[in-house]
Parts: structure tokens; sequence; C-alpha cells
């Protein structure tokens, strides 16, 4: 079982920068694919970025890429989204996620751990 713990979440005006970070206890997540969603109110939930433990390899969706780093500290069994040059369409609930695929998934049933969500509000 592993457990997952969000921080970093809160207001910031467009163009700034928030890091959210995304604690893992009771595994290691050195064999776990890590990805973020996000899911604004009354939308889906939707894929943001992702990590593969094989490799490093990263991916991202179109609406962030170039923008947004995920990246993972291993010895401190943590995820990281650093997110730059921030829209007022990035204000969502974020959420990281774990699956034991190799490859980066970007569908959220394809992941079988989550965190409780952070609310990240980006003001115009």
């Amino acid at each position: 079982q592993v457990q997952l713990v969000e921080s970093g979440g809160g207001l910031v005006q467009a163009g700034g920068s928030l890091r959210l970070s995304c604690a893992a206890s009771g595994r290691t997540i050195n064999s776990y694919t890590m990805g973020w969603f996000r899911q604004a109110p009354g939308k889906e939930r939707e894929f943001a970025a992702g990590i593969s433990w094989v490799g490093g390899r990263t991916y991202y969706a179109d609406s962030v890429k170039g923008r947004f780093t995920i990246s993972r500290d291993n010895g401190k069994n943590t995820v990281y989204l650093q997110m730059n040059s921030l829209k007022p369409d990035d204000t969502s609930d974020y959420y990281c996620a774990a699956t034991r695929d190799i490859v980066v998934a970007t569908i959220p049933y394809q992941y079988e751990y989550w965190a409780q969500g952070t609310q990240v509000t980006v003001s115009s």
C-alpha cells in the first residue's frame, strides 16, 4: 500500500510559480510511475504530467508543456511538480498518483494510488 500526501498548493498571480510536492509512505516509489492530474470545477480529471520509474522518462500534456516540470527524488520518496508561467486556466485541484506501469499512463483509472488533492488558484 502506498500513501501519498501533497503540499504546496495555494493562490498565485498569473505569471507566477508554484511547486507542488507529493510525499509517499508505506512503500518506496522507486518502482512506481508517478503522475500529476488536475480537475477544475465541473470538469473531468485530466492528465498534466508523468514520470516513469524506468529511465525517468517524462511526459506532459500539451497544455502545460514548456511551463511545468515533473521530477522525482527517490531518496526522499517524493515527486515534485514545478509550475511556472501560471495562467488562470491552470486553476484546479491537483492530484498526484502512482502506478506500477512502466510507461506514463494518462488515464486516471490506470493509477492505483491517489493523494487527497491540493488546490491551486491562479488570479488574473
